[in-house]
């Protein structure tokens, strides 16, 4: 008697992550990892000094991350209130600092740093603010002296490091000991494939970057999503509350 058996051709959910994971290496730019630091920040600033970076507000807002971004802030989620010294990382074309300008103190002190020159002058263009103070500088090697600010925001900035330790430990050395930092981050998943793909930059497992924030005594409170949805997706990137250890 010969014995017939069923073939269950539904990949288990290990096999599926591993094929969703491949085809995002297969999207992903793997750029920042091949060439030297100093010739993938030349690509950087020309990507960000050229037409794409001039549409990076109007990409913000039809992708809605300015509007999440600011119900983050607005829903004090991520609480501004009692931030003396804000320090917002890679201000761009000043999407971040536009929701600072509304929901921190009127007296809290607002700095932004881009790498690119240009997209400084697109930002004080936009926000039409003499309020904040803009410098030109790198993520690596930050022009302040240790312990200026009790609060940062860093949107979308730390993919464009190979390794986030030089930067995460430059924050941690210009954060007061229990100053706070919002961190958003391209996450290792489909959609962070494409951030990469269009940014040139790349993306960060969850797991391993809190690991890495532990190593440097930052310490996430707690992890944040921008609605409901997005909690039960999985989806919009890293974004979590951290607070620099005593």
């Amino acid at each position: 008697m010969t014995e017939t058996r069923q073939v269950d051709e539904t990949q288990s959910p290990a096999e599926s992550r591993r094929s969703g994971k491949l085809v995002n290496r297969m999207i992903e730019k793997d750029v920042i990892r091949e060439v030297s630091y100093d010739a993938y920040k030349k690509k950087v600033r020309g990507v960000y000094d050229g037409p794409k970076g001039a549409l990076l507000s109007t990409a913000s807002r039809l992708s809605l991350h300015l509007a999440f971004g600011e119900r983050l802030l607005k829903s004090r989620k991520f609480d501004l209130r009692g931030a003396k010294s804000i320090l917002d990382v890679g201000s761009g074309a000043g999407q971040i600092i536009q929701h600072l300008l509304k929901f921190a103190d009127p007296g809290a002190r607002i700095t932004g740093f881009d790498l690119s020159h240009e997209m400084l002058k697109r930002a004080r263009r936009r926000l039409e603010s003499d309020r904040p103070l803009f410098v030109t500088a790198d993520l690596t090697q930050l022009p302040f002296p240790d312990e200026t600010f009790d609060c940062v925001t860093c949107g979308y900035v730390l993919e464009h490091l190979p390794d986030p330790r030089p930067g995460l430990a430059e924050l941690s050395r210009v954060l007061v000991a229990g100053g706070r930092m919002l961190l958003i981050a391209t996450e290792d998943n489909f959609g962070g494939a494409w951030t990469s793909y269009f940014w040139l930059c790349r993306t960060y497992n969850r797991a391993e970057l809190k690991a890495t924030c532990a190593e440097l005594g930052l310490e996430w409170r707690r992890e944040l999503w921008f609605s409901r949805f997005h909690e039960w997706m999985k989806a919009g990137g890293i974004c979590v509350e951290i607070v620099k250890r005593s």
